[in-house]
């Protein structure tokens, strides 16, 4: 089971944001995927789900004003994939949501590689705060997945 810290994630998203020069008004939706998959086909025209979704709702030189989507599935099964941990993958999906509303685009192959040079760098100077967004699963008796 996947337990997020919401506060490292809030502290996560107001981190890139300063890194970004930006203050931040974003709401972070973790959704399932078949959640995911309805707002993928409603809003984009797409067929299943994905891992973040991004809308931006008017985000200004100072501000970054949005929501973001993100399926915690799509991160699991991604981490699997690529041999990294989910909380890995969730803190690429904030810093991927926050370079849209920030003004990235990943349509062209050259704004992508561009979009995801900045992604990994913000990735490796929060990856203090990426490792926090873990927050231990406690069995019956209190301890870490004991019974």
């Amino acid at each position: 089971m996947c337990r997020v810290d919401t506060a490292a994630l809030r502290d996560l998203a107001v981190s890139v944001a300063g890194r970004l020069g930006r203050e931040i008004e974003v709401a972070i939706h973790l959704v399932s995927a078949r959640e995911m998959g309805r707002i993928n086909g409603q809003f984009l025209g797409h067929v299943g789900s994905t891992d973040v979704i991004t809308f931006d709702q008017g985000s200004t030189s100072e501000r970054l004003k949005g929501e973001l989507f993100i399926s915690i599935a799509d991160a699991v099964k991604q981490a699997v994939e690529f041999r990294t941990r989910w909380s890995g993958e969730l803190a690429r999906y904030v810093i991927h949501g926050l370079l849209h509303l920030n003004g990235y685009d990943d349509l062209e192959p050259a704004a992508r590689r561009v979009m995801k040079r900045q992604e990994t760098r913000l990735l490796r100077l929060e990856s203090r705060r990426r490792s926090l967004l873990e927050r231990p699963v406690r069995g019956r008796r209190g301890s870490p997945g004991g019974s």
